[in-house]
């Protein structure tokens, strides 16, 4: 299963060290199979988007995942694919970047003719083979519809999804310099939030969250002063207060992160699959580590 990760600060810009695969040991102990891409998206001080990904094909790839990252950013989105479509090659791994915004997801699309035959001339937003940037240019689409407003525009890319092509799961971070969304629908994978005060649980303490099997650690010593909102695949410390999304919960965190919610996809897909109905491939890539 792909591993989502996203965290707000803003508008505080805060240090943080990645590692997107940490223990190489335990991954080839626990792993049911290897990633097969690994990325980092955030910001620049003037708005600037920043990726720095790779996939895993290689033994350079690899090592490329494993090496501490530095960043500052007030948003971040993390993501570890597990491939379900397209290719093993930069173009296909998360996060994508369109319109300055930054989007990574976990799930899998089918129907792909027809929602490229959707998308029409929007279809030159997409520059890989998967369905997730497929996914991403639609709700492009509909932002650039609703002026600009990410929340009703990612709301009516996924109701147009969920009614009109087969779906797995659609869980998704999109983030820009100062905001974050985050979607969960339906209910295959999980997805949770933390709003996180200054120093956590404990009031003094820095930020250190480390993903199951040796996939994703972040730390940020700014976050011993300062209160975050973290998205991610699954809990990623002891604190008590991470919360499922529910079922069809869009979630977005304001520039001052203020968190507000709604139930955006309150019907379950109009065609569900399940891993029965996928391609083996992308099956073990929804399979949970």
């Amino acid at each position: 299963m792909c591993r989502l990760f996203g965290l707000t600060s803003a508008p505080l810009r805060t240090h943080a060290t990645f590692w997107l695969l940490d223990a190489p040991d335990s991954l080839s102990r626990q792993s049911h199979r290897d990633p097969d891409g690994t990325g980092l998206g955030l910001f620049a001080a003037d708005g600037t988007p920043r990726v720095d990904k790779a996939p895993i094909a290689a033994y350079r790839d690899r090592a490329f995942a494993q090496e501490a990252r530095q960043e500052e950013s007030a948003t971040f989105v993390a993501h570890v694919r597990f491939a379900s479509t397209g290719s093993l090659d930069v173009r296909n791994t998360h996060p994508f970047e369109q319109d300055g915004r930054l989007f990574a997801h976990n799930g899998v699309i089918e129907g792909l003719d027809r929602l490229d035959e959707h998308l029409g001339e929007d279809r030159s937003l997409v520059r890989g083979d998967t369905d997730s940037e497929r996914f991403f240019a639609l709700i492009t689409r509909e932002t650039r519809r609703h002026d600009g407003d990410l929340t009703p525009g990612l709301r009516d890319a996924a109701r147009w999804i969920a009614a009109h092509v087969p779906l797995f799961a659609l869980n998704l971070i999109l983030i820009t310099p100062r905001e974050l969304w985050a979607l969960r629908y339906p209910d295959t994978h999980d997805l949770y939030v933390l709003e996180r005060p200054a120093g956590g649980q404990h009031g003094s303490r820095h930020l250190d969250h480390s993903g199951s099997h040796g996939r994703m650690r972040v730390h940020s010593a700014h976050l011993a002063a300062h209160p975050a909102v973290v998205v991610a695949s699954e809990r990623m410390d002891d604190n008590p207060h991470w919360r499922p999304l529910e079922p069809g919960e869009l979630l977005h965190v304001g520039p001052d992160l203020h968190v507000t919610r709604q139930v955006a996809l309150p019907d379950p897909p109009a065609h569900p699959l399940t891993l029965d109905d996928l391609h083996p491939d992308a099956a073990a890539s929804q399979q949970a580590a």
